[in-house]
Parts: structure tokens; sequence; C-alpha cells
């Protein structure tokens, strides 16, 4: 199963959809079995746009002052024998798992806990959990309009791959993300990468 992490869209603004800074959003969410929205939407028409591509589920952030189906503070999914977590906030992201899982979850265990509200991505298995946040395809790294970030799951029984995806450079308008990813198999970190660069495993 292919998941479709994004964020902090923060839409309509000084563009209204984000077909605006060109096509490489949409063909993203268009290989994807299902889009997981970690907040700060804005307004409900852009979930409208993202679900002509996938079904969507959201947790709602901090600027989401709308009520929407298909939106909850925090939401809880079960895929492919993994289960995940998904707020909108998870400051400080560098805390130990347990107190992020307290504070988002209620300390529920998850085997992946998505969060959004930086515009910074992030990836890492840590305390045996995988922990990301696609940052922004639309304001990355709290620039000014352009094109940012997303993350890929794919999910089988046993088996993740995940990824930051960066979406290329608006025109005079650099895009200031680095990609990485992470594999894991029956529970062991079996590769990751940072910005292309193959990154050593921990000893077994």
């Amino acid at each position: 199963m292919r998941v479709g992490l994004i964020s902090d869209t923060h839409l309509p603004s000084l563009i209204r959809t984000p077909d605006e800074l060109g096509p490489q959003l949409a063909a993203f969410l268009r290989s994807v079995d299902l889009i997981l929205h970690a907040g700060d939407v804005v307004r409900p028409s852009v979930l409208d746009w993202c679900e002509q591509f996938a079904p969507v589920v959201v947790a709602r952030g901090n600027n989401d002052g709308f009520d929407d189906p298909r939106m909850e503070l925090r939401q809880m999914l079960d895929l492919e024998g993994w289960r995940i977590g998904m707020v909108h906030a998870l400051r400080p992201e560098d805390r130990p798992v347990p107190e992020l899982l307290a504070r988002a979850l209620d300390g529920e265990r998850v085997d992946i806990l998505i969060g959004g509200d930086t515009h910074v991505e992030r990836l890492e298995y840590r305390e045996g959990v995988v922990v990301v946040n696609s940052g922004s395809p639309t304001l990355p790294h709290h620039k000014e309009f352009r094109l940012g970030t997303v993350a890929l799951l794919e999910l089988t029984p046993g088996r993740l791959h995940a990824e930051i995806v960066t979406l290329g450079h608006s025109d005079g308008a650099l895009n200031p993300a680095t990609p990485r990813h992470l594999e894991l198999f029956e529970g062991r970190l079996v590769a990751h990468s940072f910005n292309g660069e193959r990154l050593a495993l921990p000893p077994a």
C-alpha cells in the first residue's frame, strides 16, 4: 500500500491550489492509495483538491478553524499490519519517543508517528518507532510559497519503505529540503540514506 503524507499546505493564500506551483504535487498524490494530511489545511477546499486523487484523512492543525468529517484532532489507523498515529504538532520532535507518545497519543503505542507544524522535513527510526514529518509542499522551511516536500510510506506486512520526497524547485526559488529514506524489515532497520548517501546501520 502506498500512503502519501503531506502537511502545512496553508491554502488558499497567495495561491489558491498547489497546481499554481506546478504539477508535481498532483503527480505524487495520483500515485498513492491514501493521503494523510497532518494539518494546517486552512480551508476544506484543499482537502477536496487532494481527494480527487485518493481518500484523505486529516489531523486538525492550529490553523484549521473549520469542521470536516475527514478531520480529527488525532488519527489512528491500522494499515497492512502497521499501527499509525497522526497529530499536527510533535514539538519538540527530538524528545524521547515515550514522551512524544504520551503527549500526542496519551501513551498509546504505534509503529509510525506522524506530525507536522514545523514545515521542516524529518524521518527517523527511534526506539522502535518511525517518526516522520513530511515538511510542507508549499511553504518549506517557512520560506515564501514554493515547491517543498511530501513523504511516502510503502507498507506491506512486516516491511516498510519511507522517504521524504522533494518536489523540485520553483522558478527563482530553490527548494531548501533534503531527501532521505529508511527501510524496515521485521522490525529491523535494514537501510537508510540522507541526501542520496547511504548511512551506516546501527549494530544488530
